[in-house]
């Protein structure tokens, strides 16, 4: 028969002992705080986060050509170089209130350019920052091709007091249309002739 092991009998006097060592203690208060389990941080997603300011960074630093867009049919945009891409960005987004427009769509390329280089000179004069010039989607042209699209983003950006185009948003014309930004009267000195 296997026996199981007892507890040595406690000393009475070892009790006795321990309870004089500390009788004249005082025991601590309860604070009443309860005492709650540390919440653990979300992992962040760091690689996640390195990729989105990398795209952010190319999006700010890469130039837009004047004809981006051209062999595909897409949105054309246009920015002068040393002009920020964040202009670009919010005359996309409307920023500037269009102060007038010019509509040239059903006007031929001999008829158009005129017409649009004397609106250009008369939003300069009046001091317009934003405008708005309407050439067609091209639905009426031969194989319903925009004529004056490609010919009036290449006439805007020879002029140096465009400082960037765009096409403009879908409730005010999209892709039949473009919303010009002209430099501000500060930049241009006075009494200069613009053609």
């Amino acid at each position: 028969m296997s026996q199981r092991k007892q507890k040595p009998p406690t000393d009475e006097s070892e009790a006795d002992v321990f309870r004089e060592y500390v009788s004249d203690v005082t025991p601590l208060r309860d604070p009443g705080k309860a005492v709650l389990e540390r919440v653990r941080p979300r992992p962040v997603p760091t690689q996640r986060l390195r990729d989105e300011r990398a795209a952010l960074r190319d999006s700010l630093h890469a130039g837009v050509a004047w004809d981006a867009g051209f062999e595909t049919g897409e949105e054309l945009c246009f920015l002068r170089a040393g002009i920020g891409q964040q202009v670009l960005r919010k005359l996309r987004r409307g920023h500037w209130v269009v102060q007038d427009e010019l509509d040239l769509h059903g006007l031929t390329s001999l008829e158009a350019r005129p017409i649009l280089v004397e609106f250009l000179n008369d939003c300069m004069r009046r001091g317009l920052r934003c405008v708005r010039v309407i050439h067609g989607k091209g639905l009426r042209s031969k194989n319903r091709e925009p004529v004056l699209k490609q010919k009036v983003a290449s006439w805007l950006a020879s002029r140096d007091e465009i400082l960037a185009f765009c096409q403009a948003r879908h409730t005010e014309g999209g892709s039949g249309a473009a919303v010009v930004l002209l430099q501000g009267e500060r930049r241009k000195s006075k009494g200069e002739r613009i053609t």
